[in-house]
């Protein structure tokens, strides 16, 4: 957990809450129409298992979200600006990281023609959609770890 803890105002916790909640119905919604929809033999649970493991995947890679986090919290990013914001990952590693995700189609590579040549990284729609996804799933994990607080 980041130290110290972020405390929320009494108003934006409220607000925070309310949107996981709102999220949380809304995710319990698309499940029964995805059950509906495939049906609850064993062979349509499996398929629909494999199917999220495989959607899943590139988030289960080592970095990854630390990468997507970076890019969405802080914005369109530079290659050594976000080395410096990840603890620990090696040139190389965020150099591959980033290939990956480009090829995944979730970070857009922007090279501006110099001199000197810059390059910036930027998560897609498709990155930037996911990350919206993510982010309540992000702040009642932050709460649940004591990262966000109310007010004393």
């Amino acid at each position: 957990m980041p130290n110290p803890p972020r405390d929320l105002t009494k108003d934006a916790m409220a607000d925070v809450r309310s949107r996981i909640a709102s999220t949380v119905e809304h995710g319990a919604s698309i499940r029964r129409v995805l059950a509906e929809q495939t049906g609850s033999t064993d062979a349509a649970v499996a398929w629909e298992v494999q199917a999220a493991v495989e959607a899943l995947d590139v988030f289960g890679s080592r970095w990854t979200i630390e990468i997507l986090s970076a890019l969405y919290i802080a914005g369109p990013t530079r290659f050594n600006n976000m080395k410096s914001l990840l603890d620990g990952i090696s040139s190389r590693t965020l150099s591959d990281k980033l290939t990956l995700l480009t090829e995944r189609e979730l970070v857009i590579r922007k090279v501006d023609a110099g001199p000197p040549e810059r390059v910036t990284y930027v998560l897609s729609e498709h990155g930037k959609t996911c990350g919206k996804l993510l982010s309540p799933l992000v702040a009642h994990l932050k709460i649940r770890s004591g990262a966000l607080r109310d007010p004393r």
